[in-house]
Order: C-alpha cells, then structure tokens, then sequence
C-alpha cells in the first residue's frame, strides 16, 4: 500500500473536511483530485490511488457528512453547490494551480460544475459512470436505499448486506470483492459492530427532491477545451448507453470505455478502466509539458 497522509482543512462556513494525500511523487504532472460518490468516501480510491502515487501527487478528498469529515448540522447544505464550494476551497488550500479531477458518479458531477465554471483550473476530468443525463431508474434506486438502516452484527453481515444491495450490478464478484466493498462502505462504532459511514441526513436533499434532475447538458456544453475521458459500466443504471453516445457526438475528442458485466460504479481498476486513465493521463501530461 502506497503511503499517504490523512490532512485536513476548513471550509468557508467552518467545517472541518478530511482529505488523503498521497504527496510521495514530487512530478511536474498535474496533481489527480479524486471524488466519490454519493454516500461514499476516501477508501473508493484507495487501490487506484496505489497504482497513480508512483507517478504523481493523488488528493482523495471525502466531503462534508462521510468519512472523517465533519458532518453538517444543516441537511440542506448536503448538495452539490456547497460541495463545489468546499472542493475549490481546498484546492485554493494546497495551492494548486491545475488539477485534473476523477469524479464518481456524484464527484463526476461536480467535476463537470468546477470545470465549467473555473475552467482555467483544471488540466482534464475523468467521469466515472455518469453524465449530463441520469438515468431515472437509478435514481429511485438510490432514493430507496440511502436512508436505510442496515442490521448487521459483523463484517461478514456487512458483506452479505452489500452483495444483497449490489448483487446484480456486479454479477462476477465473488467473495473477496464483497468484504472490500463492506470495508468501503462500513466503519466500527464504539461497540465494534459496522455501521455505515456517512451522515443520514444526505439523504434529505435526495428523497425530497423527487425524480425530477436538472438539464446538465448546457453544463457539459460549456466545459472547456480540456481531455475528457467517461468510464461506463454496461450494466449501469445511472449512465445510458444512449447518453454516453451523444456525449461522444458533442465531443469527438472525448475518451471512454465501457466495461462488461460491470454496473454502477465501477471500481476503476479493472483492466479496461486502468487502460483508460493511463491514456488519459498521458493526453493531459502532453497537453501541460
């Protein structure tokens, strides 16, 4: 496992934010600002984090309400807006000049917000399983589960929690991949016992919101003229085959892939993702040397 510092800063309304900082290869590329998703946090990025720090530096940052970040007192403030706010914020924190970003579906989607507003910023975006368009019927998936209780005792109840959850969206995982996933997704409480590791009340935003999501087509329209690369699991309820085809027509230049028997999110280090992010990589150090 590659070395990294656990750091944190403080964002505009005082909350104190966690971030992973594997700051080990001191190279002239752009430094890589991982986001995840939704409910998830720092672990996400720990694999593809090992692969990338040989290279260059990898800030995994977890945003307010998961991980070690604080959690809000505010459910309202759990939206992309603010967590735009606290990403740049920590970028002016490090005193970084250009980032390339990898988003996770949620993180993808602010990846396209920061790009398209502070364009001069960022070296190139990398999304993962996710575009202007989401798919409706993950939507309601993920409407469903976010506020759920899980009652597990152990680690080997959260593995079996997960795989009930995501059976379906990974069909080739077999045991191991599940106890990765639970100890992704889960932490111990006090009592030893895993209880998964986010603030319920990101959901509020979530469940009052409806089904209803805002056109992102003119965000993606107004991104700049940077690499960007789209990884899509075939199986993915939240990025349609059909979208990510007319991202590609609006942007010829645009790199992806799409993985078989794989659903939402990839884990970004399967062969064909790895592939990907090193040809993008690659694109965004010749474009900045």
């Amino acid at each position: 496992m590659s070395a990294f510092h656990d750091r944190f800063f403080v964002t505009p309304d005082g909350l104190r934010l966690h971030y992973r900082d594997y700051d080990g290869a001191a190279t002239a590329s752009p430094p890589v600002l991982c986001l995840a998703g939704l409910t998830r946090n720092a672990r996400d990025f720990a694999d593809l984090a090992d692969r990338l720090s040989a290279d260059r530096r990898i800030i995994v940052a977890e945003q307010r309400g998961r991980g070690q970040s604080d959690y809000d007192p505010v459910a309202e403030n759990y939206q992309p807006a603010i967590y735009v706010r606290d990403m740049m914020a920590l970028i002016d924190h490090l005193d970084l000049p250009r980032v390339l970003i990898i988003g996770t579906s949620l993180g993808g989607l602010m990846a396209m917000l920061m790009a398209a507003g502070f364009p001069h910023r960022f070296a190139g975006i990398l999304l993962n399983d996710i575009g202007p368009v989401i798919d409706p019927s993950g939507l309601r998936k993920i409407q469903a589960y976010i506020d759920r209780v899980p009652l597990v005792k152990d680690w080997d109840d959260a593995a079996r929690d997960v795989q009930m959850l995501f059976g379906a969206t990974f069909p080739t995982y077999q045991s191991r991949d599940w106890e990765r996933c639970a100890q992704a997704m889960f932490r111990e409480n006090d009592e030893g016992v895993p209880v998964l590791d986010y603030d319920p009340q990101i959901a509020f935003n979530v469940k009052n919101g409806g089904s209803e999501v805002p056109d992102l087509w003119p965000v993606f329209d107004a991104l700049p003229r940077l690499p960007i690369a789209v990884v899509r699991g075939e199986l993915s309820n939240i990025l349609a085959a059909d979208t990510l085809a007319e991202m590609r027509r609006r942007r010829p230049d645009l790199l992806s892939v799409e993985l078989p028997e794989v659903g939402h999110a990839p884990a970004l280090i399967e062969e064909g993702a790895l592939r990907l992010i090193a040809e993008f990589l690659t694109l965004v150090d010749g474009r900045e040397g």
